[in-house]
């Protein structure tokens, strides 16, 4: 699979792929992409749909710590907290399907974890997804695109809340989505929150563009 097939793909989290019934037309204003902020790539990762194959498989490179055998972190994450967009949800887990696409959360008013990647606050990029809306309005990031450099970004774990601060917002292409700075290995724990974005396509049912939000651990 070709990396812009693939871009498309990744919104597996984004798109309805099985009721053809996603999303409607929110409304929000775009983002104009800003500079992403510099990730150290140590080796390619590996993100869902195929992005990037590669023996790291989305651990972020060494260990990826706090991982039991059954490839589930222990202690994972089980809800997100953005305050400036007034976001306090849950968390569902998101794997890879049979065809290698990432599922999707089943509640629109909750986000969902890569549950084969990385946990927030181990070493390496983790990635949590949500719909910016759905037929009946807005969704969990309906307000993603409007973070700023400095926004805090909370994820439980357990009893514990891990902290992130919002380093960059970018707006992509799906045919050209920023594969290694998404999911490369970094040399730190870091988040990336990514949702919809841009114009909807009617014909296509979805968006054509991805926003990312990228934030490092504080």
């Amino acid at each position: 699979m070709g990396a812009g097939a693939a871009a498309a793909v990744l919104v597996g989290v984004l798109v309805a792929v099985a009721t053809g019934a996603y999303l409607s037309r929110g409304g929000h204003a775009p983002v104009a992409a800003r500079s992403v902020p510099p990730v150290v790539v140590v080796s390619p990762g590996r993100g869902p749909a195929g992005f990037v194959p590669s023996d790291g498989a989305g651990t972020g490179g060494a260990g990826g710590g706090g991982v039991a055998g059954d490839g589930v972190a222990v202690d994972p994450p089980t809800r997100l907290r953005i305050p400036a967009i007034h976001v306090d949800a849950g968390l569902e887990l998101l794997h890879l399907d049979a065809s290698g696409t990432m599922t999707t959360p089943q509640d629109w008013a909750r986000a969902g974890w890569f549950a084969d990647g990385v946990a927030p606050g181990e070493v390496g990029p983790a990635v949590i997804a949500g719909h910016v809306d759905s037929k009946t309005g807005p969704a969990v990031f309906a307000q993603l695109d409007r973070l700023h450099a400095g926004d805090l970004v909370e994820v439980q774990r357990a009893a514990r809340w891990v902290a992130f601060r919002v380093v960059a917002v970018g707006r992509y292409p799906k045919n050209a989505f920023p594969t290694a700075e998404v999911y490369g290995p970094t040399p730190d724990p870091q988040l990336r929150l990514i949702t919809c974005g841009g114009t909807f396509d009617s014909a296509q049912r979805s968006y054509v563009d991805n926003t990312v939000v990228y934030a490092v651990a504080t």
